[in-house]
C-alpha cells in the first residue's frame, strides 16, 4: 500500500501545502481496549489544546471545497473537543486517536485486508458509494461532488478528507494488518508529523510486538 498512495493533482491545486505520512503495519494483534489503551487517550486528554492553529488550517482546507466545518467538523477538531471523555473502541483505535489527540493530527485507520486496490485522494463525482450504517442496518450514501474524499476500488473509504470513515474498511478487533494516514497542513511542521508517526509506530509495537511497520511521507513542501 505504501507505493500506490495517491494524492490527486485536483487536491494538490486546492492545498498544495498537504502532506500525508502513511505508516503500514502487518501483523497487529488487536483486541478490545484495555487500561493500557484507556490510559493513553487519558494521558492525550491532558495534553489536548482545542486552539491549536493545525485546527484552524483544516477548517479553512474544508471551506475550500464548500464544507462547512462547524457542522461536519474535521477529525481532529471533533476528537479535541470532547478529549475528556472519548470512548474508547478497540487498543489499535484508542492508539492512534490517542496520538491525534496528543499531535493535534487528523490521522485515519484503515483495514489493509478490506481495501480494494490503491488508496487515493481525490475530488468526488458524487456517484461513488459510501458504506453506512443507517437506523441499525447497512447502507449507503454518496459525498457531495467536489468533495476531497479518500477512495479505493469499491467506493469512498472516508469523507470530507478526514471527517467520517466508512463502515468497510474500519479497524476492528479481529484486523490483522492496517495503514494508518496522518495528515498535515502549514503551518504544522514536517519533524511534528514523524514524530507522530514514531509515537504511533511505538504504541502499535507495545500492542503487537512482532508487528511489521514501514511508513512513506507523500506531498508536502
Amino acid at each position: 500500500m505504501l507505493d500506490r498512495v495517491v494524492v490527486d493533482e485536483a487536491v494538490r491545486a486546492l492545498r498544495p501545502d498537504f502532506a500525508v505520512l502513511v505508516v503500514a503495519a502487518e501483523g497487529l494483534e488487536n483486541g478490545p481496549s484495555d487500561q493500557m489503551s484507556e490510559g493513553w487517550l487519558a494521558e492525550a486528554a491532558e495534553k489536548a489544546n482545542p486552539d491549536d492553529p493545525h485546527v484552524e488550517a483544516w477548517h479553512d482546507a474544508y471551506r475550500a471545497f464548500g464544507a462547512k466545518p462547524k457542522r461536519t467538523r474535521p477529525s481532529v477538531d471533533a476528537l479535541l473537543r470532547r478529549a475528556s471523555s472519548l470512548p474508547s473502541i478497540n487498543r489499535v483505535v484508542d492508539a492512534y486517536n490517542a496520538v491525534s489527540v496528543e499531535y493535534a493530527l487528523p490521522i485515519g485507520g484503515e483495514d489493509l485486508d478490506a481495501y480494494r486496490g490503491a488508496a487515493r485522494l481525490v475530488r468526488a463525482t458524487g456517484d461513488e458509494p459510501f458504506d453506512v450504517v443507517a437506523n441499525g442496518e447497512p447502507a449507503v450514501d454518496h459525498p457531495d461532488p467536489g468533495e476531497v474524499v479518500w477512495r479505493d476500488d469499491e467506493g469512498v473509504t472516508c469523507r470530507r478528507w478526514n471527517w467520517r470513515q466508512c463502515v468497510r474498511t474500519r479497524l476492528t478487533e479481529t484486523t490483522k494488518n492496517g495503514f494508518f494516514l496522518l495528515e498535515r497542513l502549514e503551518p504544522y511542521p514536517i519533524e511534528r508529523l514523524e514524530e507522530a508517526g514514531e509515537r504511533l509506530t511505538e504504541r502499535l509495537r507495545t500492542i503487537s510486538p512482532d508487528v511489521r511497520v514501514a511508513s512513506r511521507l507523500v506531498g508536502g513542501p
